[in-house]
């Protein structure tokens, strides 16, 4: 499905001409964050619910365009980036952009996160591993051959955590048995972070501690 199907239009955008209580009555019947604010046909950013509520009724947006924050995304924006100005910005709608700056409308966030029910790494069923190597060790190429050796198929990966020394992956799998890939990880020097109830190492590390205590104890 292409972006350009997510864009909304249901929403107009404020002018610099507007009043603040014309914003409070609008945020008052949506859920939405923010609205756009143009200038003459030209974006200049949005106004956060937050802030207008702050304002009084009887201003125009024009005494207040210093609360205006300008974040958007083009039309041409992948996904990701877009989920990213989400997430930087705090806001639950992104205005869309062309590359001549023409607003073409809005994405809602929850629109942009129900395409992840149609990537495999989240709908198909099987193991998900974390793993942790030093950052001039590990390789994704490596990764790979140790899930494909043991017959299962990878779904993604993707660094999850990183520092000065190490960095976590995180690996989705085709595999729900997970016992040997887990096993060869540990071969190759990974750390495993996550829990598996069917680890074997772990399974024997208890055991053997077990032994140990009752031994002890005798």
């Amino acid at each position: 499905m292409s972006l350009s199907e997510f864009i909304i239009n249901d929403l107009t955008p404020s002018s610099t001409e507007t009043l603040v209580g014309e914003l409070h009555d609008i945020f008052k019947g949506l859920t939405y964050s923010h609205i756009p604010v143009l200038k003459k046909g030209t974006y200049l950013g949005c106004l956060s619910e937050t802030d207008v509520f702050c304002f009084e009724s009887k201003d125009k947006v024009n005494d207040v365009k210093y609360a205006i924050e300008t974040f958007y995304v083009r039309n041409s924006t992948l996904w990701l980036n877009i989920l990213k100005a989400f997430a930087e910005n705090d806001s639950n709608i992104m205005p869309v952009l062309d590359k001549e700056n023409n607003y073409l409308g809005y994405y809602r966030l929850n629109d942009i996160i129900s395409m992840f029910n149609n990537i495999p790494f989240f709908y198909e069923h099987g193991g998900v591993i974390v793993v942790e190597k030093s950052n001039i060790d590990f390789s994704f190429s490596e990764i790979s051959q140790i899930v494909e050796s043991n017959n299962s198929k990878m779904f993604g990966a993707f660094i999850s955590n990183t520092d000065n020394e190490l960095t976590q992956i995180t690996i989705k799998t085709g595999s729900s048995s997970l016992t040997q890939i887990l096993l060869d990880f540990r071969r190759y020097g990974y750390n495993i972070i996550s829990e598996h109830e069917d680890d074997g190492f772990l399974k024997n590390l208890k055991e053997r501690s077990d032994y140990l205590n009752n031994y002890l104890k005798q």
